[in-house]
């Protein structure tokens, strides 16, 4: 038997498992593709406060494997998980979203994205919207949290004044506690509980006990309330109490440039 007679079947095998070789590499890869029931979703008018919940479902209609990669929110108030980090062809998926709607009130639309390698979005846009319904209560506003007294001399009182205002619709208990700070209205101790009618406002002084320690001086108050939204609130208190030594010394330091302005 000649020797041609065998190369040639040996040859068009091999040819032939080149060529399926060539045909698979040049085949489409599968995509995944991720198709939504809904992208938005209302709950209407709910009250604050209320934690609402929706399941988002969506299938995997491509031939691939729809890999999540992650799901990302817009607010923290939103909290979203999906079923599975990966859905197989034909299968369904959810994605379920909490929506805190403590402290926010009005209209409100918060998004979450889906990015997996859906081969049509890969970041992929849903929303979620309420209408929070707030019932009539106590609004406490402070003018300023952070008070700069300035320069006290040793063995001084420091003072400092706020302005606590009632924006709500009912009325405002409030409660100030300190063990050494005293507060004032119109030159007399302030009685608390303080009770404050809705769209009044009020001026509180905070009188400091006289100061034997030079330095910085660094307190706060706690203000408290009624208010469900803000019932405790701070109030910061900074001053520098100097001694008369020191006094003496910016006088002589600065006593050129005072003279000059005079």
């Amino acid at each position: 038997m000649k020797s041609g007679h065998l190369w040639r079947p040996v040859a068009i095998l091999f040819l032939a498992a080149g060529l399926a070789a060539a045909a698979g590499d040049a085949a489409p890869a599968g995509r995944a593709r991720a198709v939504f029931k809904e992208f938005a979703w209302d709950f209407g008018k709910v009250k604050q406060a209320d934690a609402l919940t929706h399941e988002f479902i969506f299938k995997n209609t491509g031939d691939a494997a729809l890999v999540v990669e992650r799901v990302e929110t817009t607010c923290g108030c939103t909290a979203a998980m999906v079923s599975a980090d990966r859905i197989e062809p034909g299968r369904e998926g959810r994605i379920k979203v909490v929506l805190d709607t403590h402290g926010y009130s009005g209209r409100m639309t918060r998004y979450i994205y889906l990015i997996s390698n859906d081969a049509d979005n890969g970041r992929r846009e849903l929303s979620v919207t309420a209408e929070v319904v707030v019932p009539p209560s106590p609004r406490i506003e402070l003018d300023r949290y952070n008070i700069d007294m300035g320069v006290y001399l040793e063995g001084e009182s420091p003072s400092a004044k706020i302005v606590i205002r009632n924006t709500g619709q009912l009325e405002l208990s409030i409660e100030i506690a300190h063990e050494q700070i005293k507060s004032y209205s119109g030159g007399r101790p302030v009685a608390f509980p303080l009770l404050l009618p809705t769209g009044e406002s009020i001026e509180i002084e905070f009188r400091f006990p006289p100061q034997k320690r030079p330095g910085f001086l660094r307190d706060y108050v706690l203000v408290r309330s009624n208010d469900t939204y803000r019932s405790t609130q701070s109030v910061y208190f900074n001053a520098y109490i100097a001694t008369r030594n020191n006094l003496k010394e910016l006088f002589r330091k600065y006593k050129s440039i005072i003279e000059d302005r005079n």
